[in-house]
């Protein structure tokens, strides 16, 4: 039997003329840290201090004995960062130049001086780009000429932190006779019953040697022989239970298990677990131009979905634990779709395992991201190489819906100049709508493969026309108010987003002694957008009076714009389904403390935005939209069974008073929208008066002018100490009531965000990890709209 050998430890890296303790799996930067040689690159301007690592060339170095009564042994490495020369005790086992990628050197026999060299990935890329020529891109470091993860080199929320190392796991395999090298599984569902086809292929050290396989799943078991370096096994599983994503169904996981035999005995094993469902892309042309609708088991969806970048910028600190609660976060938002970006990685098995029990769907990125990518070798070979292992690897995860080419870069070419700028040379095209697709549709025909993200699906139309395909809606944040997310219905909007800062403790964790201003150093350099914190006060502006020299007034105003900006996207794309059929927020996470469209900030905390998601993405949602010179209620339903609620408009005036009320009747099917117009003698007046709608604990709003324009009478509440919690008793109009729960501890969380409360309405807001509950200080960490002075 195949033995494993795992060799974590005893590793150093040479850094001057004293070598340093090395962590494997690790990086360079935390290895430097962890010896006191570099600061924290995430505290204060730290990240500047430390550019120099990502310049240098650093080898890691260790014993290795490879003795064995086995006949073979490999070195297996599952991950290397990113250009390195591997030998030992002098001699040359390779050289690889992919981060993406495992490899395996033969040293059966051999002993001594195990080391891998790194070389800077800076000179690396640039000595690329001088052989195969200049490339256009949206930032100036060279991530698009090597295999790397690109934010390593920084992004619009990111920092440059260019890292080396063994990220991954090593390991030494031992083994006799024969070993699995791949299994391909293909997993279907036909009529009730389960598919499940391996594809197996064996590496040998006696190639007479009679093999066979044999494979069990839900009870049952099938043999195959191998022939030469390959076998297949099939197996069909009686009344199978489906896999649904969350909301839709339970989440059923098969094990299988398939042994390599020499007899009766088992030279190697392979174990995973699978889950059956069907998956379908719906891209059929209809009257309102080109579908992008995704069907699990038959059923259509409407996609609740975020981004998901690396969830450190050192990724090799990312641990199964870490997985499970930044994803638990999404589901408990009511996401049920996670976008892998282009920028980052292929996640480990962790991130995939947790998926697949939580019933997220994965839309799964090849790493190409916001840049022209050279075709030539030798990254050409390296692109193929690293997709079909990755196709391989992660086949097995029912979470796993689509294959998507790049992010934005068939955008790129057409709209940011990059064409003329190019004169012919490759950029991509060729992998994304070529090498990609042909590798998808060869190893792993049961999911779909789109092009890109955003991409209309034919040059024949704009790559982000809005009635085509997928499209990102980058205009608003950039340039216009939130507001004109209600302008246009994409058919499926994959990135949208508004920034906020992160929570109060995270930047002063971050900016430790730093007086904190919109523009002091800290918090400018911890804002990686261009002019990002310019782009926040205009959309500020549009909407309130901006606070001079109250960075907390500030800071709650601008987390306060960020949750209403989603929120205008999501509540009129919900609306307008089946025409619409997802939105993916951008972001869910962030990689490091600063200023950024996430909804979970850098140290774990939820921002406003993250509870508000909670309402936007629940089954039921309840929004009043302007359309047409009137207000329309939609009652959005995204469970099975049909809603009527029991639903009460109220025109209010801002004093409190109620000046019209009706019930009103509306049935919204199951998975479908129910719109009715509401009276004209309950749409609001005037500005001093606004619309509620509740229905069944929900509530929806409707303010007919912006906050800066509407005469809010001064907000008066009390405040008590609740049972784990604070209640707070409104005496007039609240709006937007936030208790920062991190202001009373760091450790410390609130279950609830944003709440607008009217006259004689009260709230209890959880609060765990409170040390010394105090209502006073409870007071001072409550913030809401204020009137305009």
């Amino acid at each position: 039997m195949l033995e494993a050998t795992p060799l974590g430890d005893g590793w150093i890296l040479r850094h001057g003329p004293d070598p340093l303790p090395a962590s494997v799996p690790g990086c360079v930067h935390t290895d430097l840290m962890a010896a006191g040689v570099i600061p924290d690159p995430f505290l204060g301007l730290g990240e500047s201090e430390v550019a120099w690592v990502g310049r240098r060339d650093w080898t890691y170095e260790r014993e290795l004995t490879s003795a064995s009564a086995q006949e073979q042994t490999d070195l297996v490495f599952d991950g290397l960062d990113t250009v390195a020369e591997i030998s030992l005790d002098g001699r040359l086992l390779g050289k690889v130049r992919n981060m993406h990628r495992s490899y395996r050197f033969d040293v059966t026999g051999l002993s001594g001086r195990l080391s891998v060299r790194f070389v800077s990935a800076y000179a690396e890329a640039e000595a690329v780009r001088g052989r195969l020529g200049e490339r256009p891109a949206a930032y100036a470091e060279p991530y698009q000429y090597l295999r790397k993860m690109a934010c390593s080199f920084g992004w619009d929320w990111g920092p440059t932190l260019v890292t080396a190392g063994i990220w991954r796991p090593v390991r030494l395999e031992h083994w006799s006779t024969a070993r699995i090298a791949r299994v391909r599984p293909l997993v279907t569902v036909d009529e009730g019953v389960g598919v499940v086809e391996l594809a197996v292929d064996v590496e040998r050290t006696r190639v007479e040697v009679p093999l066979a396989l044999e494979a069990t799943v839900g009870g049952v078991r099938a043999r195959a022989r191998i022939d030469g370096s390959g076998g297949v096994v099939r197996l069909r599983v009686p009344d199978v239970r489906l896999w649904w994503p969350r909301g839709y169904g339970e989440q059923p996981l098969y094990d299988v298990e398939l042994r390599l035999l020499h007899g009766d005995a088992a030279l190697d094993a392979w174990r995973r677990r699978i889950g059956f469902r069907t998956v379908e892309l719906d891209r059929r042309p209809d009257a309102h131009g080109t579908g992008f609708t995704l069907v699990v088991n038959g059923e259509r969806l409407f996609a609740r979905g975020v981004n998901w970048i690396p969830d450190d910028v050192f990724p090799s600190r990312i641990n199964r634990e870490r997985y499970r609660e930044r994803l638990e976060q999404a589901a408990g938002a009511g996401v049920d779709l996670v976008r892998i970006w282009g920028g980052g990685v292929y996640e480990s098995e962790d991130f995939y395992d947790a998926c697949d029990e939580l019933g997220l769907l994965v839309w799964q990125d090849f790493p190409f991201a916001c840049a022209a990518y050279p075709e030539e070798q030798p990254l050409r070979g390296e692109v193929e190489a690293e997709a079909r292992e990755n196709v391989v690897r992660l086949m097995p995860h029912p979470s796993l819906v689509l294959w998507n080419g790049n992010n934005e870069n068939l955008w790129g070419f057409r709209d940011w100049g990059w064409e003329p700028r190019l004169a012919g040379d490759s950029w991509g095209e060729g992998y994304y709508l070529g090498l990609l697709p042909r590798v998808v549709a060869e190893l792993d025909p049961t999911r779909p493969y789109t092009a890109g993200s955003p991409w209309s699906g034919s040059w024949d139309r704009h790559p982000n026309d809005p009635a085509h395909g997928t499209h990102h809606s980058w205009e608003v944040w950039n340039r216009e108010d939130y507001a004109d997310y209600r302008l246009s219905v994409p058919r499926f909007v994959a990135e949208f987003g508004w920034q906020a800062p992160p929570a109060y403790a995270t930047l002063r964790r971050a900016l430790p002694g730093e007086e904190l201003a919109p523009d002091s150093p800290g918090v400018l350099h911890h804002q990686k957008a261009d002019d990002g914190n310019g782009k926040l006060e205009r959309g500020l502006a549009r909407h309130f009076a901006v606070p001079k020299g109250d960075f907390d007034r500030w800071h709650y105003l601008t987390q306060v714009n960020q949750a209403r900006a989603v929120a205008a996207g999501i509540e009129h794309w919900r609306s307008h389904w089946p025409v619409c059929a997802g939105t993916v927020v951008w972001q869910l996470n962030d990689c490091w403390p600063v200023t950024s469209w996430a909804a979970i900030d850098g140290d774990g905390r939820e921002k406003p935005l993250y509870h508000e998601l909670r309402r936007l993405y629940a089954d039921r949602l309840l929004t009043l939209q302007p359309r047409d010179g009137g207000l329309v209620l939609a009652a959005v339903n995204q469970a099975a069974g049909d809603w009527t609620p029991a639903l009460t408009l109220r025109r209010m005036s801002v004093g409190g008073e109620v000046l019209g009320q009706a019930a009103v009747e509306v049935t919204a099917g199951g998975r479908a929208v129910a719109r009715v117009d509401v009276p004209g003698e309950l749409v609001p007046a005037g500005p001093e008066e606004f619309l509620v709608a509740d229905a069944d604990g929900m509530r929806a709003v409707h303010f007919p002018v912006p906050d800066r324009e509407a005469p809010y009478p001064t907000p008066e509440f009390d405040v008590s100490l609740a049972p784990d919690g604070v209640t707070v008793t409104a005496r007039t109009l609240v709006r937007d009531l936030l208790l920062q729960a991190d202001r009373l501890d760091p450790g410390a969380r609130a279950d609830r965000g944003l709440v607008t409360l009217l006259p004689g309405e009260e709230v209890t807001i959880g609060v765990r990890g409170w040390k010394t509950p105090d209502a006073e200080r409870a007071r001072a960490a409550l913030y809401c709209v204020e009137p305009t002075r």
